[in-house]
């Protein structure tokens, strides 16, 4: 068994007492968080850009890039960065056209917009189907794999670790958005250092394995160890063509998982919905350039792991009793190889991934369960002290059921896969309406209805699609889920034309929302800096293609 030294612990010790301290100092600095809903669930008008881009970070990347990611990286190499670099280029797309339009018209909430745009019984559908995958998926696979790299690293029991981790985020959660928003920039500096230790490691092992030194030499290994590995595009027919399918991940799929993701999760989303323009477009921008480098200590210390579980390192630990591989070990792994004191670090960046992640979830759940659920149909008269009650006691439900569902996730092989899956069974209905409702002023109520029912339908039939094809007594192959969230997303832009074209007049007006050609020009160093990020990727898709 695993454990760590009395010097991990003290190193673990420094970085918790700094952030629980500085979340403390922030909280105490504005205690108008106990009774003011806009500042507890937005944190309005306090967070910086530079605020906003780490939070953005820190509760984008978690225990599922860590260890999802880079388990993915061992078995299917470099083209799952494809998540991290597309998402790089939607950020500028989200920064330039879809913020202007939640601030112009003072959204606080996703389900909020649609309640404006159409109806609450959209936004009330919506919710409710936010609520579950954020509790459900989220939540759940956050805690489940970062319980499990802290079991496997300093071999604390699972239980304790969804536990220990569940209270930590908790108390970050209390403290309202401010601190989350604050604390995230402490929590991005530890990861991204965490991160890059274990990468540094990571090549230094693979170089020393060689008869080499060095990480250029260790990351020229990886090249021509694991070829197969660095590449970005997947054809028909190889291993894992269903999980990364060809063009869309440049294309399709791809960006309609990450438009939504983006542009229309309040789990993302409320980071800027505090802030001015200005500041919120920058803070996105300073994201996306942060997101070009995630891969670098996510992804190369699996393909590190592949390369040397292939040449005998790491058998016993990266395989279950029945000898089957299982990816998402490659980073505990790794982990449990660094020195006294920096594995302290390492499992300082963990938490701090893990917990930022847990923690602006909550937030988020908290939001919509408090704003677009209890305040409209339990208690609408009630007081802000009440609502931040509220909010406070769905963040401690919300972890009690994430912590009885972790332990159910323990038969996956690819976490991060499951979690991107999963999610997209509802992602293309939400972003078309989104879509719909942002720039097509005559999409009605009942269109929007029609994808929101049927959207979850549509995708279980396409997952399904080879079994209903068995019964019906034909044969077809599995659908990969990008082109299903493709398919599914141009068939609900579809239905919601025709329905809308058919709706009778009396039937098409809708709420009002504010949408101005002036709301989208941008800054000139807007403009320089999302130059910068497109020619990156040009460049990084040129090299690894």
């Amino acid at each position: 068994m695993n454990h760590l030294a009395t010097a991990d612990y003290l190193v673990f010790l420094v970085y918790f007492v700094i952030v629980v301290g500085y979340g403390y100092w922030v909280y105490q600095r504005r205690r108008k968080a106990e009774t003011n809903t806009t500042d507890f669930f937005l944190a309005e008008g306090s967070l910086t850009w530079w605020a906003i881009g780490a939070s953005l970070i820190a509760s984008n990347i978690s225990a599922e890039h860590f260890i999802g990611m880079a388990g993915s990286g061992f078995a299917m190499g470099l083209a799952i960065s494809s998540y991290e670099w597309i998402a790089a280029a939607t950020l500028v797309i989200v920064a330039a056209f879809f913020i202007p339009i939640y601030l112009r018209n003072h959204i606080y909430t996703m389900p909020q917009f649609l309640a404006q745009r159409y109806s609450d019984t959209v936004s009330t559908i919506l919710a409710v189907f936010w609520l579950v995958v954020y509790v459900v998926v989220n939540l759940t696979s956050i805690l489940y794999l970062g319980a499990m790299a802290i079991e496997s690293l300093a071999g604390i029991s699972f239980t304790t670790c969804t536990v220990g981790l569940a209270l930590f985020a908790i108390f970050i959660t209390l403290g309202g958005m401010k601190v989350i928003g604050y604390t995230d920039v402490i929590q991005v500096i530890v990861l991204v250092i965490g991160g890059l230790v274990v990468t540094y490691l990571a090549l230094e092992l693979v170089a020393d394995r060689s008869g080499t030194a060095g990480v250029m030499n260790g990351l020229s290994q990886l090249r021509s160890r694991a070829d197969s590995h660095f590449h970005m595009y997947f054809e028909k027919g190889h291993p894992h063509y269903l999980e990364l399918p060809g063009m869309s991940l440049v294309l399709g799929g791809m960006w309609i998982n990450n438009l939504y993701y983006w542009g229309c999760n309040q789990y993302i989303v409320q980071r800027a919905l505090g802030a001015d323009l200005k500041t919120a477009r920058s803070g996105i921008l300073f994201a996306a350039f942060l997101k070009l480098m995630i891969p670098i200590i996510a992804v190369i210390p699996g393909i590190a792991a592949f390369v040397l579980f292939n040449e005998g390192s790491f058998r016993a630990a990266m395989t279950d009793a029945s000898g089957v591989v299982k990816p998402d070990h490659a980073y505990p792994v790794l982990m449990n190889l660094l020195p006294i004191g920096m594995k302290g670090l390492a499992f300082a960046a963990l938490t701090a991934a893990v917990v930022a992640s847990l923690a602006g979830k909550a937030n988020s759940i908290s939001t919509i369960f408090t704003l677009d659920l209890y305040r409209k149909y339990v208690d609408p008269q009630a007081s802000e002290q009440k609502l931040v009650r509220v909010g406070r006691w769905a963040v401690v439900l919300s972890f009690v059921v994430a912590i009885g569902l972790a332990p159910l996730l323990r038969s996956l092989d690819q976490v991060y896969q499951y979690i991107q899956e999963y999610t997209n069974f509802i992602t293309p209905g939400i972003f078309a309406i989104f879509l719909l409702g942002f720039f097509w002023k005559r999409a009605t109520n009942r269109a929007a209805m029609t994808v929101a029912i049927l959207t979850l339908p549509l995708s279980i039939l396409l997952k399904f699609w080879p079994e209903v094809t068995g019964w019906l007594g034909t044969t077809a192959d599995p659908i990969p889920f990008l082109h299903r969230t493709m398919w599914v997303f141009c068939i609900d832009i579809l239905l919601m034309v025709v329905v809308t074209l058919t709706d009778p007049a009396s039937h098409r007006a809708q709420g009002e929302v504010v949408v101005d050609r002036a709301l989208f020009r941008v800054t000139p160093s807007f403009m320089i800096g999302s130059a910068g990020i497109f020619g990156a990727l040009a460049v990084l898709y040129t090299l690894f293609w």
